[in-house]
């Protein structure tokens, strides 16, 4: 006799399981894992919560033809090799999954805005339900232009003023933040080293730390321009450690202050009893450094559950220019402290 003959193979769980389980009509379960917004949150956590007890994978081709829907969204992103970009993307696969859909994504190697419509266009033939972009870029802005209307469409962190909705985080608020402790920290001023030329979250961190050096009536010295990795970050960080005027330095990105702690080390300048470093992103090693980092930490979570809930809205044909704004936090570790009394 064969080993397997007479054995019974599991079946795998279906709609009306979950049903039973949740204790609610196969049409709630459907409705709540198609358009979960229309769903009291206390009957969408049952449903929820019975998919993932019986691991229920809804049937495919089944939702496809009772909603016209493929169970797909497109995710268009940008050098996702950088914190940001690949925590956001990773937010928002994460808030997709759990609503029973599955992710695309259209990975591009620039952010003019013929890689970033050819990345839509890619997501388009392959019948997804909608689109978000995440490519924190000034690019990004234009992307709507030359697209069909009837596409769902949400943009993450690419700036205000486009017709559909938009997602992004307080970058400039969390700059200005940063700034300000430092200056209460009693340092005369902030030194500044940015991102590269043409990000948004370049733009507006620059802005911020500006509006709160100008706010406070100090100095603004000049910008120096990094590129995200800490070599940009030693590099600048070499040529700060050179003045002793300097006892504040806010950084763009956490990498390029790893570079920055690293050159002000090799320059025998004590953080903070000598310069005061703060960062931007709150990586999960900023607070193993020694000393560990003052940071802005931004919440990705909050920002891929936004899009996600923002583009299922546009899939059931809501319409406007939404824009919302994703608060900081500022987390004060050792990298921070009071100004030396003089220099």
């Amino acid at each position: 006799m064969a080993p397997n003959r007479g054995r019974t193979r599991a079946r795998s769980a279906v709609l009306r399981d979950v049903a039973a389980l949740a204790g609610v009509s196969a049409m709630t379960v459907s409705r709540t894992l198609n358009a979960p917004e229309r769903v009291r949150p206390d009957t969408r956590a049952r449903v929820l919560a019975a998919v993932k007890s019986l691991g229920y994978r809804p049937n495919q081709a089944a939702r496809r033809l009772a909603t016209g829907r493929s169970g797909v969204l497109g995710v268009v992103g940008f050098d996702i090799t950088l914190h940001g970009p690949s925590a956001t993307l990773y937010a928002i696969e994460r808030a997709a999954r759990r609503h029973g859909y599955a992710i695309s994504i259209a990975c591009l190697d620039s952010a003019d805005l013929g890689s970033i419509g050819e990345g839509v266009r890619g997501l388009r033939s392959q019948e997804v339900d909608g689109v978000i972009v995440v490519v924190p870029h000034e690019a990004a802005a234009g992307v709507v232009r030359d697209l069909h209307p009837g596409l769902a469409l949400v943009v993450v962190d690419a700036g205000t003023g486009m017709p559909v909705p938009v997602v992004m985080t307080d970058q400039a608020g969390g700059a200005a933040t940063a700034t300000g402790h430092l200056l209460d920290l009693g340092h005369e001023t902030v030194w500044h080293i940015s991102g590269p030329a043409g990000w948004t979250a370049t733009r507006e961190r620059v802005q911020g730390w500006r509006s709160a050096l100008e706010a406070a009536g100090r100095p603004v010295p000049e910008v120096l321009s990094g590129d995200w990795s800490p070599q940009s970050g030693h590099r600048l960080g070499r040529r700060l450690a050179e003045c002793p005027h300097v006892t504040a330095i806010f950084v763009a990105n956490d990498q390029m202050a790893l570079g920055v702690l690293r050159a002000l080390r090799e320059a025998g300048r004590r953080v903070p009893e000598d310069v005061s470093v703060a960062g931007f992103d709150d990586v999960p090693e900023t607070g193993y450094l020694r000393p560990s980092l003052t940071t802005v930490r931004q919440d990705f979570r909050a920002l891929g559950d936004h899009a996600f809930r923002l583009l299922l809205q546009r899939m059931e044909g809501e319409t406007g220019k939404t824009v919302e704004v994703i608060g900081t936090e500022l987390v004060v570790r050792e990298s921070t402290g009071r100004a030396p009394r003089a220099f």
